[in-house]
């Protein structure tokens, strides 16, 4: 059940694109130090999702009291395989079981759309996403060695769910 005053809704409205983006760059400036080149790698992406996503992918955006403060996709990979995108929660949020309702919608979607795999790109240093992933069944499928991107030191995680 979602909290007091949170809704989600499929449909993106003018500044959810940019919206979305500046709140995935403040909110890991601040937990983590990742600089500006994040905000590129969530909003090229983001864009193209947005002019041209087709009935196979989905984006979910979570509002409180009418404000952006979190979402999650499915974009379409390949015929079998889609890939889970752009989870955030703004803190406040954090730790009352929406980010387990976006999860699960989210495979829901990809069972509905014929999907025989789900998988997704994170990293480390979010354990309690990781926790997210393997409570719905995701495992780790691959991890890379510590590299410099978004201006720290990182290591890359791949999960995947077979459907």
């Amino acid at each position: 059940m979602l909290p007091r005053n949170v809704s989600i809704r499929h449909n993106l409205k003018p500044g959810d694109i940019g919206y979305l983006t500046y709140l995935h760059g403040v909110l890991y400036a601040k937990e983590f130090g990742w600089d500006y080149t994040l905000e590129p790698y969530v909003a090229v992406p983001l864009s193209s999702f947005a002019q041209s996503h087709t009935e196979r992918e989905q984006i979910w955006i979570v509002e409180k009291e009418a404000l952006l403060v979190g979402a999650i996709a499915i974009v379409e990979a390949s015929r079998e395989a889609a890939q889970l995108r752009w989870l955030l929660l703004h803190p406040s949020l954090r730790g009352q079981g929406v980010g387990k309702i976006l999860v699960a919608k989210a495979i829901a979607f990809c069972k509905l759309h014929g999907y025989s795999t789900v998988f997704l790109w994170t990293v480390s240093s979010l354990p309690a996403a990781a926790h997210i992933y393997q409570s719905a069944g995701f495992q780790l499928t691959q991890e890379k060695p510590p590299a410099a991107i978004w201006g720290a030191l990182v290591i890359e995680q791949r999960y995947e769910l077979r459907l």
